[in-house]
């Protein structure tokens, strides 16, 4: 019996066929579909909700665009993410990968061992997941009128950190991020400029929605715009003269802010 449907996100086609081959030795595995970069692998998932996601961070293309900040968006359409399982021949990202708390990571080519065990642990947070639901619909007949104390979520602080000294930001002051060589220019709703030594990269694998990178040099923060001009490929900042290019690489994420903005309260004339 099927159990669980999967997506495989990679763009080597032969490392995909090899996860597909070793993965239908499983009679509980159901392949759903492939896609080989972030925009299609994106769809894919919001299109067939998958239980399970075998996702490449480290590409053979740079184009794909593949890395862990898929994950990041993903929070944007679920509050609950399908299971991501890492497939990549290379250890270096294990570390990284766990800070976003990926179900597993796998080592390529993928073996039949890997996915077993995968399998059992899965079985094993299934099992132990019904008996917390259980036990928490007992609490509740028990105690009908206990109330569940409201949890607020803090906004994002930054802290830019330089030779001892720390700057607090809040992240939701951020217009947008500039890359300027090995460092990152940031921007804030004051005007004010501030100067981070880490790569757009990094910001770009560290943050998550409303921050979408639409440029090589350039990560915007959604609540920002007041404007997309796709003839002109520009998104306008709000109060601001400051015009944002976006490059046809980033069009698929320029494409997902307008879908974005339509969702809820929305009139279009």
């Amino acid at each position: 019996m099927k159990k669980y449907s999967y997506i495989i996100i990679d763009d080597d086609a032969e490392s995909i066929l090899k996860t597909k081959t070793v993965a239908e030795g499983f009679p509980e595995l159901a392949f759903l579909a492939s896609a080989a970069n972030y925009h299609d692998g994106l769809h894919l998932v919001l299109e067939h909700r998958p239980s399970i996601i075998f996702l490449e961070i480290d590409p053979r293309d740079l184009s794909s665009n593949l890395s862990l900040a898929f994950i990041n968006e993903l929070y944007r359409f679920f509050s609950h993410l399908p299971k991501i399982i890492i497939t990549t021949p290379k250890r270096k990202l294990a570390f990284e990968a766990i800070q976003y708390s990926v179900f597993d990571y796998i080592l390529k080519p993928v073996q039949s061992i890997d996915l077993l065990k995968m399998l059992l642990k899965l079985e094993k947070s299934v099992l132990e997941a019904n008996s917390a639901e259980i036990r928490n619909e007992t609490a509740s007949a028990i105690l009908p009128f206990a109330q569940t104390p409201e949890v607020v979520e803090k906004p994002l602080i930054i802290c830019i950190k330089s030779y001892g000294d720390y700057r607090y930001i809040s992240a939701q002051d951020i217009c947008y991020f500039q890359a300027d060589n090995n460092s990152t220019d940031i921007y804030l709703n004051s005007g004010e400029m501030i100067t981070a030594f880490k790569t757009l990269k990094h910001f770009e694998g560290v943050l998550s929605h409303p921050f979408i990178r639409i440029h090589n040099s350039y990560i915007i923060n959604k609540n920002y715009i007041s404007r997309i001009h796709s003839g002109s490929s520009v998104c306008y900042i709000k109060n601001s003269l400051k015009k944002i290019p976006f490059s046809k690489t980033y069009k698929p994420n320029v494409d997902l802010i307008i879908a974005d903005f339509s969702i809820g309260n929305y009139l279009e004339v």
